[in-house]
C-alpha cells in the first residue's frame, strides 16, 4: 500500500536531517540515523514510551495512547463545569488550522468514537453534549476549554497518574478496563491532563470515548513495526558468531570463546593458535554467545496488545469496545479498507469537515443544533487543502533542515580546523622551544669555552711562575752553599781574590726577589659571574601573547619563486606562520642597481611583485616589509638578484605601426605599404654595452630600410631618423648613411642585398651608436654622446623582410670601418 503523502514528507524531512554530534569535544557519529529510527520519537506514546496503542487525539492536538489515557485521567471539584470536547474545538484553542487538520483523521480510515460503554451511551452522550453546547468553564484560560496545569512530581511524566480500576473477582482485565471506561464516562468531574503541553481538558459524559481516534498515527505505527520486524529477523539471522582467526572467506562458525583473550575460535585456528598448554593450559574456553532472539512480529505483538481490537465487538460484562479496529487491522495487512463511519450515526460515513469544530461530520451531524450554524466545507476539498498546507510547511522544515546540515558540515569543518591549527600550534610551540634550548646550549658551549679558557690562562700563569721561582731558588741555593764554603776557607789573599766579585753576585741575586716577586700573579678565584635572573624571569613569564595591536612580523622571502628574466624581476613573500598580527598591505624595495639608496617601487596586498625596465647586467637589491594600523614592521633580509648579461628581445606588436606585420615570434617583420614605417623592440636600454643583429630575408626594388635606436616616443610612419626621436642608419643595394633629424651624414660604400646582415652596437658607457654590415664596421662611429634610454628600431617598406637575433654577446672580431664618401 502506497504511504500516505505525511509518512513520506516525514522520511524526507529525517533524511535530509543528520544525527546530532556526541558532544562538544566529540567527533560526530560515523553514520545519520536512518528515517524509520529517527521517526520512531515521534510514534512513542509521552506516558509509557512505547509505540502508540490506539492513540486518541486530546484537544492540544498531542496523541496519548488509550491505555494510558485511563491512567492519567484526574478527578477536579465537584462545582466546577466543563466544556464538552467538540465545544473545546470550537471555541479557539489558539492551535493554527493547519495544525488541527494535521491531528484530525483523513476521510480513509475510520475514526471511532473511542471505547463506548455498552447499553446506548452513545445516545445518550449527544443529547447531553447538546445540553451544554453554550457553557463555559469557570476555570479555564480564555474559554480555551482546557487550563494550565503544573506538572505534579508523582510520575516522570508530570501528571498525575489515576489508579486503575482494581478487577472485580472473577472478572477478566477486559472487564476490568470496562469498569474503568464505565467510571470515567459516568463521572462528570474527571478531566485529563496533557502530558507534553500540561493543559488540562474535561472530560464529557461519554469520558474518554469524547476523544477521536488517529487511524492515521495507528496505521503509520503498524507499518513501522512491520518493517522493523523484519529488519531485525534478517540482522538476528545474520549475527552468528564466526572464528575471528580463520584464513578463509567466508570465515568458519566459531566453536569456543576464550575468557582469557577474548578471541572467537573456530576447531581448526582452536588447535593450532589457542592449544590447552603452556600459558594457555589456565585460559578458561566456553562456548560461543549466542545470537540475540528474534523478537515477536509487531502486527501480533499489537494485536495481543490491543483489547478488543481483533473482534470490533462488545464483550460481556460491559467491556469497552473499539469500533473500527478491524479496519485499522485490514489497512495494515493490506486487505480492502473500511471507510471510517461517524461515532454518533455508526451507518453513515464521512461528507462533510466542520471547520468550527475542526472534525469530519456526517449529513446527519448537519442537521443538528450543535452544527447548525458552524462554517462547513467538501470532505474531500479540505483534505486536499490541509495536505498542501501541511506539504508547505514541510518545504519550509526541509530548507532549514538543509541550512541545519551545511551548518552542521561547517561546524565539522572547524573540529578539524581546530585539530588541524592545535596540531601546528603544538609543533610551533614544540620547535620555539626547542630553538630557545638550543640557543641555550649554544650559550652554554659559549660560557663553558671561556671558562675553561680562564683556566687555562690562569694555570700557565701559575706554573710559569712556578717554574721560574724554582729556577731561581735553585740557584740562590747554589750560590749560598758555594759562599759558605768560601767563608769556610782560612787563605786571605785567596779570598780577596774572589770577594769583590762573589760578593756582587750576592747583591745581585738578592736583587732578584724584588717586591711582588713572591706574590702570586693571578687569583685562585674566577671574576666570572654569570646573572641568569632576568633569563630566568623571563623563562617563568613566558606565555602567549595577543598580536592583535602590533606591527606585522618580518616577511619571509620565498627565494624559490625569486627570479630574474632578461631586464625584470620577480620577488615573492609570505606572511610568517602563526601570526596573528593583522597586515594591510607591503611595501617593496629596490636599489639602484649600483649600490645606492632604496626606492619605493611597489605598495599593495599583493605578495607576487615583476619590476620591469631595469638595467641589463646589474645587480640589485629588494627588500620588504608590512605595514598595518599599528605601524610598519621591520624590512625582511635583503635579495639580491642579478639581471641577464645580454639582451633578449623582440619586436614590440603594440608599438609597431598598423602597417608592419610580425611573424615568427615577433622576431620577423615586413610592411603592407610601400612608405616607410616603423617597429621598435621589447627592450629599453639605459646602461652597458649591448648588440644585436638583422637578417635581411627579403631585399626586392631597391628600397632604404633603416636601422637603429629611437625613445618610446617616435614617429612611426616616416623613414626612421627623420625626427629628433631617432639615430639611425638607412642603407641601399650601394651605399649608406647615417641620419638625425633629417641630417644625411658620413654617406658610405656597400649596401645590403638579401641575406645580409646588419649589426648594431650601441655602447652606453661610452655613449656611442657603430653599425655593421656582415661583420664589418659601416663608416665611423655612426653618433656620439648618446645618452638616455633607447629602444631598438626598424623602418621598412613592403619590399623588405628582416629577422632580428637577439640575445648575442658582444663581437671582439669585428672588421674596421671602411672609409666614408663625400
Amino acid at each position: 500500500m502506497r504511504p500516505p503523502p505525511l509518512s513520506l514528507a516525514l522520511s524526507t524531512l529525517v533524511r535530509l536531517c543528520p544525527s546530532p554530534g556526541l558532544g562538544p569535544f566529540h567527533p560526530p557519529p560515523r553514520a545519520a540515523l536512518s528515517a524509520g529510527a529517527a521517526m520512531e520519537e515521534e510514534l512513542k506514546c509521552p506516558v509509557c514510551g512505547s509505540l502508540f496503542r490506539e492513540p486518541i487525539i486530546l484537544p492540544c492536538s498531542h496523541n496519548v495512547c488509550l491505555p494510558c489515557a485511563r491512567t492519567i485521567a484526574v478527578q477536579t471539584p465537584d462545582g466546577e463545569q466543563h466544556l464538552p470536547p467538540p465545544l473545546l474545538h470550537s471555541r479557539g484553542s489558539g492551535l493554527p488550522a493547519g495544525a488541527a487538520a494535521a491531528a484530525a483523521p483523513p476521510p480513509d480510515h475510520e475514526t471511532p468514537a473511542g471505547p463506548a460503554c455498552g447499553g446506548g451511551g452513545g445516545g445518550g452522550g449527544s443529547a447531553a453534549g447538546g445540553d451544554h453546547a453554550d457553557k463555559l468553564s469557570l476555570y479555564s484560560e480564555t474559554d480555551s476549554g482546557y487550563g494550565s496545569y503544573t506538572p505534579s512530581l508523582k510520575s516522570p511524566n508530570g501528571v498525575r497518574v489515576l489508579p486503575m480500576v482494581p478487577a472485580p473477582p472473577g472478572s477478566s482485565a477486559a472487564a476490568a478496563r470496562g469498569a474503568a471506561c464505565s467510571s470515567l464516562s459516568s463521572a462528570s468531574s474527571s478531566s485529563i491532563t496533557c502530558p507534553q503541553c500540561h493543559r488540562s481538558a474535561s472530560l464529557d459524559h461519554r469520558g474518554l470515548r469524547g476523544f477521536r481516534r488517529n487511524r492515521l498515527l495507528e496505521a503509520i505505527v503498524q507499518r513501522y513495526q512491520q518493517g522493523r520486524g523484519a529488519v531485525q529477523g534478517a540482522s538476528a539471522a545474520a549475527a552468528v558468531a564466526v572464528c575471528q582467526l580463520c584464513d578463509r572467506t567466508p570465515p568458519e562458525p566459531a566453536v569456543t570463546l576464550c575468557e582469557q583473550c577474548d578471541v572467537l575460535y573456530c576447531a581448526a585456528c582452536q588447535l593450532k593458535c589457542h592449544p590447552s598448554r603452556g600459558p594457555f593450559a589456565k585460559h578458561r574456553l566456553v562456548p560461543p554467545p549466542p545470537p540475540p532472539p528474534q523478537p515477536p512480529r509487531a502486527p501480533a505483538e499489537a494485536a495481543s496488545a490491543s483489547p478488543g481490537a481483533a473482534q470490533g465487538a462488545p464483550s460481556a460484562g460491559g467491556s469497552c469496545k473499539s469500533p473500527g479496529a478491524s479496519g485499522a487491522g485490514a489497512a495494515g495487512g493490506g486487505a480492502a479498507r473500511k471507510y471510517p463511519t461517524c461515532p454518533d450515526h455508526e451507518m453513515e460515513n464521512y461528507s462533510m469537515y466542520c471547520v468550527s469544530c475542526r472534525a469530519p461530520v456526517c449529513y446527519l451531524c448537519l442537521e443538528e443544533a450543535r452544527h447548525g450554524k458552524h462554517e462547513v466545507k467538501p470532505l474531500g476539498a479540505t483534505w486536499k487543502q490541509h495536505k498542501a498546507q501541511l506539504s508547505q510547511a514541510l518545504n519550509g522544515v526541509s530548507d532549514k533542515a538543509k541550512e541545519a546540515k551545511e551548518f552542521l558540515v561547517q561546524l565539522k569543518n572547524i573540529l578539524q580546523q581546530i585539530q588541524e591549527n592545535g596540531l601546528d600550534y603544538e609543533a610551533c610551540l614544540v620547535a620555539q622551544c626547542d630553538a630557545l634550548v638550543d640557543a641555550l646550549t649554544r650559550q652554554k658551549a659559549k660560557l663553558l669555552t671561556k671558562v675553561t679558557k680562564e683556566r687555562e690562562h690562569k694555570l700557565k700563569m701559575v706554573w710559569d711562575q712556578i717554574n721560574h721561582c724554582t729556577l731561581k731558588l735553585r740557584q740562590s741555593t747554589g750560590l749560598m752553599e758555594y759562599c759558605l764554603e768560601v767563608i769556610k776557607e782560612n787563605d786571605p789573599s785567596g779570598f780577596l781574590q774572589i770577594s769583590d766579585a762573589l760578593i756582587k753576585r750576592v747583591q745581585v741575586s738578592q736583587e732578584q726577589w724584588v717586591k711582588g716577586a713572591l706574590e702570586p700573579k693571578v687569583s685562585a678565584e674566577f671574576e666570572l659571574t654569570l646573572d641568569s635572573e632576568p633569563l630566568l624571569q623571563a623563562i617563568h613569564q613566558l606565555d602567549f601573547v595577543q598580536m592583535k595591536c602590533r606591527v606585522p612580523p618580518v616577511p619571509l622571502l620565498q627565494l624559490e619563486k625569486c627570479c630574474t628574466r632578461n631586464n625584470s624581476v620577480t620577488l615573492a613573500w609570505r606572511t610568517p606562520p602563526f601570526t596573528h598580527s593583522t597586515v594591510d598591505g607591503y611595501i617593496l624595495e629596490l636599489d639602484d642597481g649600483d649600490g645606492g639608496q632604496f626606492r619605493e617601487v611597489y605598495v599593495g596586498k599583493e605578495t607576487l611583485c615583476t619590476i620591469d625596465g631595469l638595467h641589463f647586467n646589474s645587480t640589485y637589491n629588494a627588500r620588504v616589509k608590512a605595514f598595518n594600523s599599528s605601524g610598519v614592521g621591520p624590512y625582511s633580509k635583503t635579495v639580491v638578484l642579478q639581471t641577464s648579461d645580454v639582451a633578449w628581445f623582440t619586436f614590440d606588436p603594440n608599438s609597431g605601426h598598423r602597417d608592419i606585420i610580425l611573424s615568427n615570434d615577433n622576431q620577423t617583420a615586413t610592411c603592407s605599404s610601400y612608405d616607410d614605417r616603423v617597429v621598435l623592440g621589447t627592450a629599453a636600454f639605459s646602461k652597458g654595452v649591448h648588440y644585436w643583429e638583422l637578417h635581411v630575408d627579403r631585399y626586392d626594388n631597391h628600397p632604404d630600410p633603416a636601422f637603429g635606436v629611437a625613445r618610446a616616443s617616435v614617429v612611426k610612419d616616416t623613414m626612421l631618423g627623420k625626427d629628433d626621436k631617432a639615430w639611425a642608419m638607412y642603407v641601399d643595394s650601394k651605399r649608406s648613411w647615417f641620419m638625425h633629424c633629417s641630417s644625411h651624414t658620413n654617406r658610405t660604400e656597400g649596401g645590403v642585398c638579401k641575406g645580409a646582415t646588419v649589426g648594431v652596437l650601441l655602447d652606453l658607457n661610452e655613449h656611442t651608436l657603430t653599425f655593421f654590415i656582415n661583420g664589418q664596421q659601416q663608416g665611423p662611429t655612426a653618433f656620439s654622446h648618446v645618452d638616455g634610454v633607447f629602444m631598438p628600431a626598424l623602418s621598412l617598406n613592403r619590399n623588405v623582410q628582416v629577422t632580428l637575433h637577439t640575445g648575442l654577446e658582444v663581437p671582439t672580431n669585428l672588421g674596421r670601418p671602411k672609409l666614408s664618401g663625400n
